[in-house]
């Protein structure tokens, strides 16, 4: 049975994917904020497992100490995971800071998953053929980011946090695919689509497609043998996509990486 993590998997398209996979019969990290929602939400997926597993895992993802006992929690159910899902996001309305001092759109979106991803790697690296999935978005193309203001100080606005904590998500995934070429793990990024959600009434209004929709992608980079010697790539409705000019950046990419292992010297 193949073990994998779906963050932010309470609601919404991480629910859906979560759900999914199970119903493939693979044992599924439930993650949410906290144990409550993550062992409520197990017992509703569980209701027709058809032969998977469910189980539940939680942590805050604007805490940092939280994702590190996560990962202790996930590494103390599982010895291989062979899937990374970082679904986990959030969309907010006013400026605010974490107790951590980070802006809380890219500690919840950016910080967490990177600080998480860096704690599962050795348990990855363990599955035969380790996959990481990163759910970024459209609005990624309308972002600008410095790597030297990740605190989001100037002209803040919820739309572009929320953006440049997407355009963050490619450039992190790119970057962790060059460091693993040599390796057995394959690491993407995708587009989910306009999906009706929670994020998208909170912050976009209503409409959208349905959830089942949003999480097709995720679990086709999950599952689909096409894409085991793929990675570094961005990919819309399961196929590869031209990401913005941004977030191909090598350079900036890099100095992210440096500026976010700066910011979370003491967690790592």
């Amino acid at each position: 049975m193949k073990n994998v993590l779906v963050t932010g998997a309470t609601d919404g398209i991480g629910q859906e994917t979560a759900r999914q996979l199970l119903h493939q019969g693979w044992h599924v990290l439930v993650h949410g904020r906290n144990e409550a929602k993550a062992t409520s939400t197990v017992a509703d997926i569980s209701l027709s497992a058809r032969g998977g597993k469910a189980t539940p895992v939680w942590g805050d993802f604007s805490r940092m100490q939280e994702i590190v006992t996560l990962a202790e929690q996930i590494a103390a159910h599982v010895v291989r995971l062979d899937v990374l899902i970082n679904n986990a996001g959030a969309y907010k309305k006013e400026r605010c800071m974490t107790e951590d001092g980070f802006e809380m759109t890219m500690a919840i979106n950016h910080f967490a998953p990177f600080l998480l991803t860096t704690k599962l790697m050795k348990i990855v690296e363990q599955a035969p053929e380790g996959r990481i999935v990163v759910v970024s978005s459209m609005t990624h193309k309308n972002a600008d980011l410095d790597p030297d203001d990740l605190e989001l100080s100037r002209n803040w606005n919820g739309y572009d946090a929320y953006a440049t904590s997407k355009l963050a998500n490619i450039l992190f995934t790119n970057a962790l695919a060059r460091r693993n070429r040599s390796g057995n793990v394959v690491v993407n990024s995708l587009h989910p689509g306009v999906i009706r959600t929670k994020l998208l009434r909170a912050s976009f209004g209503n409409g959208g497609g349905k959830v089942q929709d949003g999480a097709k992608t995720s679990v086709y980079l999950s599952t689909s043998p096409k894409i085991a010697d793929i990675t570094g790539e961005y990919f819309v409705d399961c196929k590869i996509t031209e990401s913005s000019r941004a977030a191909r950046d090598t350079d900036l990419a890099e100095a992210l990486w440096s500026s976010t292992e700066t910011s979370l010297i003491k967690f790592l």
